[in-house]
């Protein structure tokens, strides 16, 4: 399958902070990092100790479930290279923060969304576990087609005219200067589809590449958020995959953002347009750049396996709760199979459950003893596919928080969230942003970047 204006083999040109083949930097290998406390804290039990997702953002929760305990966090966290040689991130400072035991419900210090009802009456009830390993009869769940309900902040814009918008991108690049206004108010109002539609349309119209036009005009970070724009999504989180493992070193953060967050549809079409666009099995380079049960995670998540029935069976959870239990807290070493196999082929209505039914099981929570028995890439990798079982706006919205706090800016992170979830769930993850940190998303992106990249930026969550 080719995407339009793209080379087949060659890969889109590169964005600046990535030099030619053959001269890349060596990007530091990610090691540990730690969550910081959150600014203020969290409201005292009783006031609700951690903020609720946004209404329908979150996968449906069982009631009556005390966290035993919060997760320690990892060490030192690094960022990748930020494009556009900004000066590099130095890393989250280390403090007790997402590891703080919580004082109400919730599991590892990881935002919770809140109880809902489902058809069949009140709230879903866990069955209670056993540490000595005899799980109860089956307790049938209630009905639980859980339906993950989320809003982007750009969506189609009516009354769309290809013809149009690509005449005013050519008056806006025509001639001396750049009225790099004109291209904001277009590309932060129009769907990644009709975006399509305008490079089509510019071709058609004036017999030149929209594409190269843009790049002789802009440069820096709004550049690299412009052709971002422009990248149909499947290519960009393909292009995103191959830049991630290109060269010396890997950002092995971004490879885990990616595979371990989309939908088995998402993972298949990234896996065929990584092949037809590169000319490259991402299979191959992922067991290039990676090793151990991280590169085996990694091959896992790329076959875009995973069940993603909505009802939760709670027997089940059960008894991958005792499983898991078993492959290591309740034993002298660590089966690392076991964790995989069950993280990474559950649905995540399906590990929700288990998360809640281990926390009675082991006494502790599965976030917890994750970082008990793991440690760097597969450690993040694992967490960040319960992190997103629990609630996914609130792991981008950590994200977010991370590629901007501290001295300089993880651009080429920042781009990547906001454009890829700029259609899904941005709204949520907005929501989630200011109950986690105090602090609008809209208020840290002004303070932390500038200029036209700011105004396309705040364009583009809806400010």
């Amino acid at each position: 399958m080719s995407y339009p204006g793209y080379p087949p083999s060659g890969g889109y040109p590169a964005f600046p902070g990535y030099p030619p083949t053959g001269q890349e930097s060596v990007y530091p290998p990610a090691g540990q990092y730690s969550y910081p406390a959150v600014p203020e804290g969290y409201p005292p039990a009783g006031g609700g100790a951690y903020p609720a997702a946004p209404p329908g953002a979150g996968y449906p929760g069982a009631a009556g479930y005390p966290a035993p305990g919060g997760y320690p966090a990892p060490g030192g966290y690094p960022a990748g290279a930020p494009a556009g040689g900004m000066p590099p991130y130095p890393g989250a400072p280390a403090g007790p923060g997402f590891g703080v035991p919580p004082t109400g419900p919730g599991f590892g210090g990881y935002p919770q969304p809140p109880a809902q009802n489902y058809a069949g009456g009140g709230p879903a009830q866990i069955p209670v576990g056993y540490p000595g390993g005899q799980a109860p009869s089956p307790i049938p769940g209630p009905p639980a087609a859980m339906v993950q309900c989320t809003q982007g902040t750009i969506t189609a814009a009516p009354n769309f005219d290809a013809g149009r918008d690509a005449e005013i991108l050519r008056k806006a690049m025509k001639g001396f200067g750049t009225d790099e206004q004109a291209i904001i108010n277009v590309v932060a109002n129009r769907s990644n589809d009709q975006r399509q539609k305008i490079k089509a349309a510019f071709k058609t119209m004036y017999g030149k590449d929209l594409i190269k036009d843009l790049k002789s005009e802009l440069s820096g970070n709004i550049e690299e958020l412009i052709l971002a724009l422009f990248m149909p999504t499947t290519y960009y989180d393909a292009w995103s995959l191959r830049h991630a493992m290109k060269g010396a070193g890997t950002q092995e953060r971004v490879l885990i953002e990616i595979l371990c967050t989309r939908t088995n549809q998402e993972i298949r079409e990234i896996v065929s347009c990584y092949k037809s666009e590169f000319g490259r099995d991402i299979e191959q380079d992922i067991r290039a750049d990676t090793s151990g049960h991280f590169e085996r995670l990694l091959i896992s998540m790329c076959q875009g396996n995973r069940d993603e029935n909505q009802t939760v069976d709670y027997q089940k959870a059960q008894e991958d709760a005792q499983r898991l239990y078993q492959a290591g807290e309740g034993k002298l070493g660590t089966d690392e199979s076991c964790f995989n196999m069950v993280l990474a082929s559950r649905s995540f209505p399906q590990l929700k459950a288990t998360v809640e039914a281990y926390s009675r099981i082991a006494n502790r929570d599965l976030l917890s003893s994750i970082d008990r028995e793991f440690s760097g890439n597969v450690e993040r990798g694992l967490k960040t596919i319960l992190q997103c079982a629990l609630n996914r706006p609130a792991f981008f919205a950590e994200r977010l928080y991370y590629s901007m706090k501290g001295a300089g800016t993880d651009d080429s992170t920042l781009i990547r969230i906001i454009v890829t979830r700029s259609e899904i769930d941005l709204v949520q993850i907005k929501q989630m942003f200011t109950q986690m940190y105090q602090k609008t998303l809209a208020t840290m992106i002004a303070s932390d970047t500038s200029g036209d990249y700011r105004r396309l930026l705040l364009a583009i969550v809806g400010q």
